[in-house]
């Protein structure tokens, strides 16, 4: 290099105590403008140097909580406002089905946004070069010692008249136990050099990463995945549905199954489409409690109020977007048995489906317990009020 103008001093120290120390004379001295090197992360080092809090914990902050207020404004926009609809009795705002999506894209772009900063606003990429790199000394703090470096237009340095105090740092150095001491240079071009993020170089470079890493990616979910033994999880030993079967004389791989056959752990509805021998036969077998009614009501309010109410008297939050269901306070329903409110909640009635799937036998019961009480609150009598 031509023009060489020196940049700084540089010392180099055998243990992190003295790098340290060295660290925390340059405070106590008045240096500004001075870096350490270490070939690993020494504990300690911030305080001894007296850093501030890195800036990009603000940069963490900003992007993640604007990114968790754009994702709750826009879910809670499309599932209220867009495209309202009621699922399992929830409201329509449900704050807490958001946070799982909230939490992953306010995790991702506080985490991009981060490494962004850091790459293209602190580290200037891809204009990277420094004074330090390539020296004998970056080599040796890289390797197995630790290191000062002192740049030499510190104020500290600086004398009245504008000149550089060399003696000063030399023997600065010296005081604090380096053992090479040793001047940086650069050059005019470095000092010149403009920071360029679209520069073309770097722009091809990108542009050759991107492509390898699209073939790489290709390559490996579209053909080596589709070649043994990589496609153990694609070619499984058993049957999707409705694919066919060699096994079997009809080559069906979905069978019903054997007339008779009881599943295990499973008892069977004895009442299909016999409602009223239901009613007439079955008993209920919870008992009325505080715990069987609680239980009752969650279940009542994900599975029954959106078309019933959550009092039970027709007026769901789904009333007018299908037919609207019959009253549970009517004499009809009052007069019913446990079991034939039972049969219909099993098997369904009219446009009502069945609810066997989602709603154990123990926990239909506790629904009709919950009923019960529903109606008794609503048609109370004089000697309910004692």
């Amino acid at each position: 290099m031509s023009n060489k103008i020196l940049y700084s001093y540089t010392g180099i120290f055998d243990t992190p105590d003295q790098i340290i120390q060295a660290a925390e004379m340059a405070v106590k001295e008045g240096f500004t403008k001075y870096d350490v090197n270490t070939p690993y992360p020494l504990h300690g080092m911030d305080s001894a140097m007296k850093l501030p809090p890195s800036k990009l914990g603000y940069i963490a902050l900003i992007f993640g909580l604007s990114a968790a207020l754009a994702t709750a404004l826009v879910i809670g926009w499309m599932s209220a406002i867009d495209y309202p609809l009621v699922v399992g009795g929830k409201p329509l705002f449900s704050f807490p089905a958001y946070v799982p999506v909230m939490f992953e894209v306010t995790v991702l772009t506080a985490s991009i946004a981060t490494v962004v900063a850091m790459l293209f606003f602190f580290f200037k990429l891809p204009n990277i070069g420094h004074p330090l790199h390539g020296t004998g000394y970056m080599k040796t703090v890289s390797s197995d010692k630790y290191g000062i470096s002192i740049q030499v237009n510190d104020p500290k340095l600086i004398l009245p008249d504008g000149s550089f105090n060399e003696s000063f740092i030399l023997k600065f150095l010296e005081s604090v136990g380096s053992k090479e001491i040793a001047p940086v240079y650069w050059d005019e071009e470095e000092i010149n050099h403009q920071n360029k993020i679209l520069d073309p170089k770097f722009m091809v470079f990108l542009f050759v990463v991107a492509i390898i890493t699209s073939a790489v990616t290709y390559f490996s979910l579209n053909i080596l995945m589709n070649i043994t033994p990589f496609n153990w999880m694609a070619e499984q030993q058993k049957l999707s549905v409705q694919q066919t079967s060699s096994v079997f004389k009809n080559h069906s791989g979905m069978l019903v199954p054997v007339p008779g056959t009881v599943a295990r752990n499973s008892m069977p509805y004895q009442f299909s489409g016999q409602p009223d021998s239901a009613g007439k036969s079955l008993i209920n077998p919870i008992p009325v409690s505080i715990e069987s009614l609680k239980k009752g009501e969650i279940k009542f309010d994900v599975y029954c109020s959106p078309c019933h109410g959550f009092n039970g008297d027709g007026a769901g939050r789904l009333n007018g977007q299908f037919p609207n269901p019959p009253t549970l306070h009517s004499d009809k329903v009052r007069k019913w048995t446990d079991a034939r409110i039972f049969a219909v909640i099993t098997e369904g009635q009219n446009v009502m489906p069945s609810y066997a799937s989602q709603l154990t036998v123990d926990e239909r019961w506790t629904v009709i317990n919950y009923i019960r009480a529903l109606q008794r609150a609503l048609n109370a009598m004089e000697s309910d009020l004692k």
